[in-house]
């Protein structure tokens, strides 16, 4: 079954048994980075290079518009400009959260359940039905971020984005590995060279706009509890 990194990320990021998201405040910004890095992958997108210190780097489509209407959808928000990847992935992330899951629903790999909470505001969760395919994609990252295995793109690539948002240690079995050993592995394998430059660098500029996303929401809750 061909998935999308931001639908194997989601995967990850669901709680299996109650079908909520482990974070709470970045997520679509998250899958919104995913998204570019599929981009990338299928050379749809590309990454001009830096020309100046001062200058933000643009991301532009490139190749023809992929078929796959989620693909295709983020292929045109970046086709209208060029734009930063920090504007991208806010851009791409916007509602893919329930576009994605109800996508792995029709699959029947999720489940989309309605209810309220207290009995008053409404909510939607999505428990998981069949794990089959994420735990294979859990097995492809623990083969590489505990056994030592030369990940793939696509796999090089979700060890990335769960590096920027400092979860790699809590989606695969340790094998006696602290999670520091793991979180540094990951790190080390966002830096390397499993890819070619067009992915590399639309992964680095990706994931620098997630972190500098995360730093920013962080920033605001701690300037606003202190306020309070």
């Amino acid at each position: 079954m061909e998935t999308l990194i931001a639908e194997d990320l989601l995967l990850l990021l669901l709680d299996d048994e109650d079908g909520r998201l482990t974070i709470t405040s970045y997520p679509e910004t998250v899958l919104g980075g995913a998204l570019l890095v599929e981009l990338a992958i299928i050379g749809a997108v590309e990454v001009e290079e830096k020309s100046s210190a001062w200058r933000s780097v643009k991301v532009r489509t490139t190749g023809e518009a992929p078929a796959d209407p989620v693909r295709r959808a983020a292929y045109d928000v970046v086709g209208e400009k060029a734009r930063t990847a920090s504007d991208l992935v806010t851009r791409l992330g916007k509602g893919t959260k329930t576009e994605l899951a109800d996508r792995l629903a029709a699959r029947g790999i999720l489940e989309r359940r309605e209810d309220r909470v207290l009995g008053l505001f409404p909510r939607t969760r999505w428990p998981a039905v069949d794990s089959t395919h994420e735990e294979a994609v859990r097995r492809a990252l623990a083969a590489v971020l505990v056994e030592g295995v030369e990940p793939d793109e696509r796999t090089g690539a979700l060890v990335a984005l769960l590096s920027a948002i400092d979860k790699p240690h809590l989606v695969v079995d340790h094998r006696g590995l602290s999670s520091g050993e793991v979180r540094k592995r990951a790190k080390r394998i966002a830096e390397g060279d499993w890819a070619a430059k067009a992915v590399r660098d639309a992964v680095a500029a990706s994931t620098a706009a997630i972190t500098a996303a995360i730093v920013a929401t962080t920033a605001a809750a701690s300037a606003g509890s202190g306020s309070s």
